[in-house]
């Protein structure tokens, strides 16, 4: 890949209303990033908007050289050492900014999460049960926070472990894993998907949580809230077709309940490493095959009108709703109905959420 149409890329996703999903559906109708610069305000205005505010090239630039000031690098979707796991995942990051060893994550992996305000015995159990994992050899990847996801992290310190955080990789937090941070950074693997100098900020935290569950083969919750991040990371991983397991703990404790929940809903009952293990199953071809780099192959043309449009926005309202709904009762073909909806949702009037459905902004 040259370096202009990395910087290209770049541009694109730093665009405002571009984000991972027509990121990767503007990289497949148009084959580059470079050429899909070039095309986004015609899509943009046949959306109903004006003239889009693309990322300016010095912006990009500056994050370029940023990220390889802090001894971290961008991986593109289709980069080699792009995760294999991670690239199978609905909306997965268009680049990840890394510092550390990208080979951890072709081996198996466990995501391990729970509650930040985490009773001592499920940190450690959450720090023991990562040190066994990475003891056979298993990747535990975890979100930094406090509570049960630094214990996993310190527990796996003797093997493998990925942090994916939800600020700038050059922003530590919580202040006090500061030190925790740099460790990982330095000999193991820490993944964002945000620009350098980002502040943690709410609505990252799902979008960090949906990396955790696409890097891992499964997910294991140890203590949550029902309405917690946790949950969250738990059913984008059972979303991705991947393990989902909790741990069981009293009904008496709130922070049990969440994990209680899970095991209601069909979550693997876990006590012990061996338990993980069995739900995993076998290492399958995704575990051992070497990485390769994926490629972006241009998707048929195709074009669409103003009926088409008018099908598709007059079936759109407040209430998410899935794509594949909207293919059957417009009518349409999928192609036009995706293409309308990357019309809509890049003049900022369509919005995507889990499970592919979209919304009207």
């Amino acid at each position: 890949m040259t370096d202009a149409e990395r910087l290209a890329r770049l541009r694109l996703i730093r665009t405002p209303h571009v984000g991972p999903v027509s990121w990767h559906h503007l990289m497949q109708r148009f084959g580059s990033g470079e050429a899909a610069l070039e095309a986004l305000p015609g899509l943009v205005l046949r959306g109903g908007a004006g003239k889009p505010r693309i990322a300016p090239a010095e912006l990009a630039q500056r994050e370029i050289e940023r990220v390889a000031e802090l001894g971290a690098r961008h991986v593109f979707s289709d980069d080699a050492d792009y995760s294999a796991l991670l690239r199978e995942a609905e909306g997965a990051p268009p680049v990840i900014i890394v510092r550390g060893d990208m080979a951890m994550l072709q081996r198996p992996s466990v995501a391990i999460v729970g509650a930040r305000n985490a009773s001592a015995i499920a940190c450690r159990f959450a720090r023991q049960m990562a040190a066994d994992l990475a003891a056979r050899g298993v990747t535990v990847v975890s979100g930094l926070a406090r509570g049960v996801d630094t214990a996993a992290h310190v527990g796996a310190l003797g093997g493998s472990t990925a942090a994916v955080i939800a600020s700038g990789i050059d922003i530590a937090f919580p202040p006090e894993n500061a030190a925790l941070q740099e460790k990982i950074a330095s000999d193991q693997l820490l993944v964002a998907e945000q620009p350098p100098g980002t502040e943690p900020l709410a609505r990252h935290f799902p979008a960090r949580n949906r990396i955790i569950a696409g890097l891992a083969h499964g997910t294991l919750v140890i203590e949550a809230a029902p309405r917690s991040g946790s949950l969250i990371t738990a059913r984008r991983a059972g979303d991705f077709g991947r393990e989902v397991m909790a741990v069981p703990g009293s009904p008496l404790d709130p922070r049990a309940q969440g994990c209680n929940q899970l095991i209601r809903e069909g979550a693997t009952l876990v006590q012990t490493v061996d338990d993980v293990l069995e739900a995993m199953g076998p290492i399958d071809d995704r575990m051992a095959r070497e990485p390769r780099p994926a490629s972006f192959e241009m998707a048929q043309a195709i074009e669409t009108g103003d009926g088409d449009r008018d099908a598709v926005a007059g079936l759109l309202g407040p209430t998410p709703v899935a794509v594949d709904e909207i293919v059957r009762q417009s009518g349409r073909p999928a192609a036009a109905v995706q293409l309308v909806l990357l019309e809509l949702e890049l003049a900022g009037r369509v919005a995507r959420h889990a499970g592919a459905r979209v919304s009207l902004m």
